[in-house]
């Protein structure tokens, strides 16, 4: 696999996440947790900057830009947050380490630098989404931000009261964070 391969996977990936994400805060709207509905809204917002950021690289390298076809399922809030832990597990522990890898070797500093933030992002989500299913299954009353914060740049996300001044990826600023 190339760096173009790896980009066009990344893009497909990302793109999917998103919306994805977008359809589970949908049903955890529909299930009574606005809370978790604004962490899926963060993260789908998050997943389409990392998707951006890998087709701006793709087409810097002149490829073009590519189409996808999804097919989302969505579960009860439960399931979706596990499939969610899952795949942004997978995305940091297997997927993004060899492309980034292989960024590097091919000298790509630019999809280096987009699979690099990408791929610290998925474990704040992951962390994120982790935290939000033990409660929910711990029958706890949900002790979630009603707020989070995405960085337009790299699509790093933080939990109100957690934002730092600068993105530590980006170091874009706070006052330009995306709200949700």
């Amino acid at each position: 696999m190339t760096t173009i391969d790896n980009l066009k996977t990344a893009i497909i990936g990302e793109s999917t996440a998103s919306a994805k994400y977008a359809a589970y805060a949908t049903r955890a709207a529909q299930e009574g947790y606005p809370l978790i509905e604004k962490l899926f809204a963060a993260a789908s917002r998050a997943e389409r900057i990392h998707a951006t950021n890998h087709n701006k690289v793709l087409v810097k390298l002149g490829q073009a830009p590519i189409d996808i076809e999804m097919h989302i399922e969505v579960g009860n809030t439960v399931e979706n947050l596990k499939a969610a832990i899952a795949g942004e597990t997978y995305e940091f522990t297997e997927m993004y380490p060899p492309m980034i890898a292989k960024a590097q070797e091919e000298e790509i500093s630019d999809a280096v630098r987009s699979f690099t933030w990408a791929n610290e992002a998925e474990k704040e989500h992951a962390d994120l989404y982790s935290k939000a299913l033990a409660q929910l299954e711990a029958g706890e009353k949900l002790d979630l931000p009603a707020k989070y914060y995405v960085c337009p740049l790299c699509g790093d996300t933080f939990a109100e009261g957690t934002e730092p001044d600068k993105c530590p990826l980006c170091n874009f600023p706070k006052a330009k964070y995306i709200e949700i």
